[in-house]
């Protein structure tokens, strides 16, 4: 995360942020944490110690599957896929953080002004 960033707003993404990377396509984990690097501009930096403890658990949740591959150079990785059921998950999630930020949104708008 960025020095402004406010970590305590974030510790419940992971899973929604994850499951959306893997909707897109099988990555490994360094690939992800690179993606959502790039994406956000450097805003989020995950860090080994809360990535890979939340893939084990998600797989354990039957919410993602890893599978070692091996590419062309030789190299195996293991490359983390979104089952049936993460998908439905990723979709009540992904419901459920835009009502948040609406939410969220209309109590700001409202305030605007008057801090």
């Amino acid at each position: 995360m960025s020095v402004g960033m406010d970590t305590e707003l974030l510790k419940g993404t992971l899973t929604l942020l994850i499951l959306s990377l893997l909707s897109r396509k099988p990555m490994y984990g360094y690939e992800m944490a690179a993606t959502v690097h790039r994406d956000t501009g450097g805003a989020f930096t995950w860090r080994e110690g809360s990535l890979y403890p939340s893939l084990h658990k998600l797989q354990a949740d039957g919410l993602i599957d890893g599978r070692w591959e091996e590419k062309e150079t030789g190299r195996k990785r293991r490359y983390y896929h979104i089952t049936p059921a993460g998908r439905a998950v990723l979709k009540a999630k992904t419901e459920s953080w835009a009502e948040l930020c609406g939410a969220v949104n209309l109590i700001l708008e409202a305030s605007r002004g008057r801090t």
